[in-house]
């Protein structure tokens, strides 16, 4: 008796654990049911089966020049495993401890009410956001690509690390795949769409396990955006031209026609001065070019570090007499700096476009709005 005791006690206990281990999935091709397809954002599609839980996140042409190329994070859910021929990074479950390259995932875990899961930052002076802030002493400084601390990286025990690409694959892909860290790429900063960068908040929510959070905070911006679009759109007044940027490195890019802030300021009935640039990507002007261009314009935005009309004058000498500056029509992107010189702009006005297309239609047509309506939350005119 206690011998069939003994051997249905080890029947029970290995059916058991046979239970609790890993179930495998069906074939990759079986991964195609649509789970979230982007209205707005290009570059990223999640997918999954039939039944199961796990979902497969698919990152389209991650940085510039990489059309055709994809990259992919499967999400193990319920135990089950990858599927047999998957070959990108695989996420056990949700990530809970996350390590952030860019200052905008920090805002889009923000918006979806996981940014405790940060442990991990890319520059943390210079980051805004009030959780990092107030957690400096627990949130880790891990440098940057290129220049990256993996022994803190390590200590930090991440589930993901969120990272993107330029001109190529980051740096990090290899380090990361020797220590066995899984990485996904985020590729909101080659949308075009201003709706578009915002949409992929719902990419960073499904790694967290916040899907339904990420679709739900995304659902009512395109209403709101669309509002205030329409109520440009609407204006009477002609549309005010508009010069961008000041010297970078020695060169004066300007923005193609079609990029995010050339579709911000359509949207908010202004007239981008430099159409010439068609490609997708910024070009180099000289600049004579760019005095021609700024003695045509009504306003002058986004003039990098320069905080005084003073200091621009100063600084650029020969656009001083340009009607814009002569009139005031300077602002800058730079009203929510931090003390180390972080700027809000980029990191949470990736996730509020609406905010930013209001503060434009403020700027380029007062009219429409009534004067409460005129504070500018990430511009600032220069005085």
């Amino acid at each position: 008796m206690m011998r069939h005791t003994t051997l249905s006690l080890l029947s029970a206990a290995l059916l058991f654990f046979c239970g609790c281990g890993p179930r495998p999935t069906a074939a990759l091709e079986e991964f195609d049911k649509e789970i979230y397809t982007p209205l707005y954002a290009s570059g990223f599609e999640i997918v999954g089966r039939e039944g199961s839980e796990s979902t497969i996140l698919r990152t389209k042409s991650p940085w510039q020049g990489a059309a055709g190329h994809s990259t992919e994070l499967f999400i193990a859910r319920n135990g089950e495993t990858a599927p047999a021929g998957f070959t990108g990074e695989i996420l056990a479950n949700e990530a809970r401890r996350i390590v952030c390259m860019s200052s905008s995932y920090v805002a889009m875990l923000d918006a979806v009410g996981a940014v405790e899961r940060v442990v991990g930052v890319s520059g943390v002076g210079n980051i805004c956001n009030r959780y990092v802030t107030a957690n400096r002493d627990r949130i880790g400084e891990v440098g940057f690509d290129g220049n990256i601390d993996y022994e803190r990286l390590v200590a930090l025990s991440p589930d993901l690390v969120l990272l993107f690409g330029v001109n190529g694959a980051s740096g990090m892909e290899t380090k990361l795949r020797e220590l066995g860290i899984p990485f996904a790429y985020m590729g909101e900063y080659l949308e075009e769409s201003p709706l578009g960068k915002a949409e992929w908040m719902v990419a960073v929510a499904e790694v967290a396990g916040r899907r339904s959070e990420g679709e739900r905070c995304f659902s009512g911006l395109p209403e709101r955006y669309e509002a205030l679009r329409a109520k440009a759109a609407a204006a009477t007044a002609s549309a005010p031209k508009v010069m961008l940027n000041t010297p970078y490195g020695g060169s004066w890019f300007m923005a193609s026609a079609s990029s995010y802030v050339a579709r911000l300021i359509a949207d908010a009935g202004g007239d981008y001065i430099y159409r010439k640039n068609t490609s997708n990507r910024s070009l180099p002007i000289d600049i004579e070019e760019a005095y021609l261009l700024a003695a045509q314009a009504d306003i002058w935005l986004n003039v990098g570090s320069i905080a005084t009309l003073e200091e621009l004058k100063a600084r650029y000498p020969k656009f001083a007499g340009v009607r814009c500056v002569a009139q005031g029509e300077v602002y800058n992107c730079d009203k929510r700096l931090n003390s180390e010189g972080g700027n809000d702009y980029w990191e949470s006005g990736v996730v509020r476009p609406d905010a930013v297309l209001h503060d434009l239609i403020a700027i380029l047509h007062p009219e429409l709005l009534d004067e409460e309506e005129r504070t500018l939350s990430y511009y600032r005119k220069l005085e």
